[in-house]
């Protein structure tokens, strides 16, 4: 049986270079130009990123910033950025989102770089509102992103209470610009008003280096923002109480614990001709809690301490988170409820409230 035989290796024959025509050389000289042009987009990218409020900005000393008459501008201190609390807190935040929009196949990875155009922002408004929102579905230029961000945020304003004039928690420019105290300030709002299931780190704060332009001369500061408080549970669940049985087996109750609570605080109220009827709406802005207090211990509450006819959302949790201040100041615990749920008209938190007043002082007169 014969065998095949195999074939000899055929020589490799190097390809001729082939002479440049003109066009060729034209066409070289285009594919360069831009290729420089790209490079120089990238370059002027990466620049308007690395801008003051973003993690990664190069620090930058103050005189070189090219500001505006009283314009300012602010960014965060490289350790803050690095602070296990601010980690953790960005930490919680994505899972929050991320469980919001899981049904969407939605993933956060990066509040900056997934947030800041102001898509997932549209997305977390329509979960959280139910509202639909009439915006482009996908916007890739800049001033689309903008544009969607400045009616996401005027929803979300809107939602929070915070359309009053000389808001400066967030804005267009700060969260399209990236900045991440901007964009959680955002957040943990919309955290301590949806009460999710879920608890943000306490006492969470970064330093901020600010910088404006006053009289011609560029003046700079250090500062210390305050990102969260003590407390911030949110729509952590607390141990069970009567008030979790009454709401959940005895409605009919229920009902009694009310009329009793109303009976009670209207003997002192109706001191300054004050009545109320329901507990969750009349109490939630904070101004009868405060009364109240006045009243039971028996001194004056000045008016600059809190607001008489308050409108925003802010101004209630101030005056509510005040009462708590008199009640803790006059022997009382810290009530179980965040101030936030009693403005929120949540009535389970409202009834804790009342009725640890009322186990105190219910034989005053």
């Amino acid at each position: 049986m014969s065998t095949l035989r195999p074939k000899s290796p055929r020589p490799i024959i190097e390809p001729k270079p082939k002479d440049e025509t003109i066009w060729d050389k034209l066409g070289t000289l285009g594919r360069k130009k831009r290729i420089k042009e790209v490079q120089e987009v990238q370059t002027e990218g990466k620049y308007a990123i690395d801008s003051p409020g973003y993690p990664t900005a190069p620090q930058l000393p103050p005189e070189e910033y090219n500001l505006e008459e009283n314009e300012e501008r602010c960014f965060i201190d490289q350790n803050s950025l690095i602070d296990p609390k601010f980690v953790e807190l960005c930490d919680v935040l994505i899972e929050w989102i991320n469980d919001e929009l899981a049904s969407q196949r939605i993933i956060v990875q990066n509040l900056i770089e997934d947030l800041y155009d102001g898509q997932v922002l549209q997305k977390l408004l329509e979960k959280l509102t139910g509202d639909k929102l009439d915006v482009p579905e996908v916007t890739q230029n800049e001033e689309g992103q903008k544009q969607k961000l400045a009616v996401v945020l005027a929803h979300f304003n809107q939602v929070l209470g915070v359309q009053r004039l000389g808001h400066n928690k967030w804005n267009v420019e700060s969260i399209h610009s990236k900045n991440i105290v901007a964009i959680i300030r955002l957040l943990v709002s919309l955290a301590r008003h949806f009460r999710p299931p879920v608890r943000l780190t306490e006492n969470v704060s970064v330093d901020m280096s600010v910088v404006k332009k006053k009289d011609g001369q560029l003046m700079h500061k250090k500062v210390k923002e305050s990102l969260t408080t003590a407390y911030d549970d949110v729509g952590m669940r607390c141990e069970r109480d009567a008030f979790d049985t009454l709401f959940d087996h005895v409605p009919d109750k229920l009902q009694i614990v009310k009329k009793s609570l109303v009976t009670f605080v209207n003997k002192h109220l109706n001191k300054m001709n004050f009545e109320v009827t329901e507990l969750e709406t009349q109490f939630h802005d904070g101004v009868y809690l405060v009364i109240l207090m006045g009243l039971l211990e028996g001194f004056f509450v000045p008016h600059y301490a809190f607001h008489l006819t308050p409108q925003e959302f802010d101004q209630k949790v101030h005056n509510v988170s005040f009462a708590f201040e008199l009640m803790q100041e006059c022997g009382l615990h810290r009530p179980k409820a965040r101030p936030e749920d009693v403005v929120n008209m949540d009535l389970k938190s409202t009834l804790r409230v009342l009725y640890n007043l009322f186990l105190k002082y219910k034989t005053i007169v």
